[in-house]
């Protein structure tokens, strides 16, 4: 049964405005009301439909009047901020992520007609160590515990969801944790990354970066909000890249510098806003993090339209490389096949030098 009154938070940034635009268009669904401290830009408040746009701060008691008074039965919750520069500080970034959780819980719990709730939270709690496995299970547990920033802010969140769950067991729970977003149209902190022309990595690491692409997100918020899914799901794109393969694909330029170098100038980007370099996301970007997506696509019923590959094509579609993707593949060909050749020149040269001596064995036969 589609639910009557959905509540969507975090409508003003583009996934949350376009999932409240996309459950305005289901005729199932009798209203939609979006809720943030921002109105939405025009085009997307034109985009928006028929959903109702409240301008409230879940950080305040007063969310609960709205729930109340709608009779809110579905509730979405993506009022989720991951950079410091999109919230005006750490400080403010975590009372939003924490402290508004908290109140919106609150205020579901008081709310009788309250029967589903759905987080969009980030596979960021499995963090990110040379100890992680190849994928995480929606049952494992970080080998590494984040210990700041929007992933330890992320394993708050879900802790009080599933207390929430055990205090309103009638109430069904889904929990989304997505991988890293990318697409034409949504900002994130890789998108934002990626739109460096000279991009800094820490030199001696690589690490395996799967994506999902907005198209998918968007789907899998809906199907979780108006179907049955009850629980922890991964959700992530088929496949994986390297981050070195990822960066040369966009056309841009790695630099690979000495992890405290690379400390610094993470320091000097998060002071003027430019690329969220924080500890949680250069581990990321040292160690990378892969994710199991069994249980989206066999119990959630999800098959993702785009693989990671596909993800990160239509991405570079909206960029201007700055060195062509094909000189570079070419240029690193050539470099591959020039490396052999000194190497197979090495080897002949090495065993005309020192050539290798008959076994016994085999000078017996010659004696013979």
């Amino acid at each position: 049964m589609p639910p009557a009154v959905v509540l969507v938070t975090g409508v003003s940034r583009w996934l949350g405005g376009a999932l409240a635009a996309e459950l305005a268009a289901d005729p199932a669904i009798g209203r939609v009301i979006g809720v943030d401290t921002v109105p939405p830009s025009p085009t997307m408040l034109r985009r928006l439909g028929r959903t109702e746009f409240v301008r409230a701060d879940i950080r305040n008691p007063l969310i609960g009047k709205v729930i109340a008074a709608a009779s809110v039965d579905t509730v979405v919750h993506m009022n989720i901020s991951s950079t410091p520069a999109g919230s005006g500080g750490r400080a403010p970034m975590k009372e939003l992520n924490v402290i508004g959780t908290m109140q919106l819980l609150a205020a579901c719990q008081r709310a009788p007609s309250v029967r589903r709730f759905v987080l969009k939270s980030t596979s960021a709690v499995y963090g990110a160590s040379s100890r992680d496995p190849a994928v995480f299970t929606e049952k494992m547990q970080a080998r590494r515990v984040p210990s700041g920033g929007f992933a330890k802010d992320s394993l708050d969140i879900e802790g009080y969801v599933r207390a929430f769950a055990r205090r309103r067991p009638e109430v069904e729970v889904a929990l989304l944790r997505f991988t890293n977003f990318i697409g034409p149209r949504i900002d994130s902190l890789l998108t934002g990354f990626f739109r460096m022309p000279v991009v800094p990595t820490a030199l001696g690491y690589d690490a395996r970066v799967q994506l999902l692409h907005e198209d998918d997100a968007l789907a899998v918020l809906a199907r979780a909000t108006t179907g049955p899914f009850v629980g922890t799901v991964n959700v992530g794109g088929e496949g994986t890249l390297l981050l070195s393969q990822a960066i040369r694909r966009l056309g841009r330029v790695q630099l690979p510098i000495p992890s405290p170098a690379l400390g610094s100038i993470g320091r000097f980007s998060r002071r003027f806003g430019f690329v969220d370099y924080s500890p949680e996301q250069m581990r990321f970007l040292n160690f990378g993090r892969v994710v199991d997506t069994t249980v989206l696509r066999t119990e959630f019923g999800y098959t993702p339209r785009y693989t990671t590959t596909a993800a990160l094509e239509d991405y570079a579609r909206t960029l201007e490389p700055v060195v062509s993707p094909r000189l570079v593949e070419s240029t690193a060909s050539q470099l591959r096949s020039a490396l052999a050749r000194v190497g197979d020149t090495a080897t002949a040269v090495g065993e005309r030098l020192h050539p290798t001596p008959p076994s016994p064995g085999l000078r017996a036969v010659r004696d013979a």
